[in-house]
């Protein structure tokens, strides 16, 4: 009984410590900036960005995006598609969308060079191909669904907020019960590790980005030999962000539920083999950095459905101080945890599907969205997107 009073308050004592830590972010995301809205299109943009859009055998989700992205207005000067040699038939539906938006061009990159993941490698060949005469360069993935008006309302939002880099949250297309029921408790990880979208970060080691709507100055990118820093990383966008703050530049992570829609992944098994890889984030700070921020989620997320699981059936055997204590806070924790779904959920469509249902019981899926960060932790990624590394 002695050694389980001991265990409870040494827990009781780290998880208090990261409760209050992770109250601070939650106010801090309060006064957080409102979505961004369509705007209209805005002479003084004509012609300011260059869209480049990384593929590899994309055929089955590119419509969307080539449909949403030849639907923004004369800001755009040019959308490049950079395919790494698609055997699908994305190559010809680009083709075919070239023939009526003479904006798009086809662009092939050349082979994968050594210490290159292929995202990067594509998006760093894409800007060596844009017009030197864009004072923008936006990089959209192909499964991404970008809403009229998405590029002056980003452009705008940058430009009011003196911000030399921007990326955006989606709101995220879910289809299967499985996906309802995972991706939001692994989607709350970052939220309980980082600031949400709409607050500024407070150092360039916490700051988070979207590289799948990801908005940055011609002229940092010609600074930094474009995105040659983040050459080997498999979460490239916030591997770059957190770099470009390290150098005193302004970076902005917003919230583009209105402007931009993606649907990620097909079913619960892609969502956890795919998303699971990067979403740890291993590439974009120090080791020590990654194990505390696993030990904070152990402590903030995981735990708590448990100790109120063993708490309400095994009370009468824990009768002691420290665990009555712990008791509360994680009851405490839980409720925050549910609350958060109302936050969250402007992040997702919703058709009032019977599957949705699913999204209110993501909490019961937290250990294992935390889990899946430790595991990711150990493991370096040797097969991404059809490539081998």
């Amino acid at each position: 009984m002695i050694t389980n009073a001991i265990i409870c308050f040494v827990l009781l004592l780290f998880q208090s410590v990261c409760f209050f830590i992770l109250l601070s972010r939650l106010f801090r995301g309060a006064t957080r900036f409102p979505p961004l809205k369509p705007e209209s299109a805005d002479p003084s943009l004509l012609a300011k960005v260059s869209v480049i859009v990384p593929t590899l055998n994309e055929v089955d989700r590119i419509d969307k995006m080539l449909e949403g992205i030849t639907r923004q207005s004369y800001e755009v000067k040019e959308i490049i598609i950079v395919d790494s040699n698609s055997q699908d038939g994305t190559r010809d539906k680009v083709i075919e969308a070239s023939k009526t938006d003479p904006r798009i061009r086809l662009v092939t990159d050349p082979p994968l060079s050594n210490n290159w993941v292929g995202r990067p490698w594509a998006l760093h060949n894409g800007f060596l191909n844009s017009s030197e005469t864009s004072e923008w360069i936006l990089g959209i993935d192909a499964d991404t669904q970008p809403q009229k008006g998405l590029i002056p309302s980003l452009i705008n939002f940058a430009n009011a907020h003196n911000y030399d880099v921007v990326s955006l949250s989606p709101q995220f297309i879910l289809k299967g019960a499985g996906e309802w029921w995972l991706q939001p408790a692994l989607l709350m990880t970052l939220l309980y590790r980082f600031e949400s979208s709409g607050v500024d970060a407070k150092s360039a080691e916490t700051v988070m980005a979207n590289g799948q709507c990801f908005l940055i100055k011609r002229k940092v990118l010609e600074a930094i030999d474009g995105y040659s820093f983040a050459s080997n990383s498999f979460c490239d966008d916030v591997t770059l962000a957190r770099y470009i703050a390290s150098l005193g530049y302004k970076v902005g992570f917003a919230d583009g539920a209105k402007v931009i829609k993606v649907r990620m992944y097909e079913g619960l098994e892609e969502t956890w083999r795919e998303w699971g890889r990067s979403i740890d984030l291993k590439d974009a700070g120090s080791k020590a950095q990654l194990w505390a921020e696993c030990g904070f989620l152990a402590l903030i997320q995981a735990l708590p459905f448990s100790i109120v699981l063993i708490g309400f059936f095994f009370c009468s055997q824990l009768d002691f101080l420290s665990f009555y204590l712990l008791y509360i806070l994680n009851c405490i924790l839980l409720l925050i945890r549910f609350a958060l779904l109302g936050a969250i959920a402007p992040s997702y469509q919703f058709t009032k599907s019977p599957r949705e249902l699913f999204f209110l019981l993501s909490p019961t899926a937290d250990i294992f969205a935390v889990v899946r960060i430790f595991l990711s932790a150990t493991q370096k990624p040797r097969q991404w997107r059809g490539r081998n590394y």
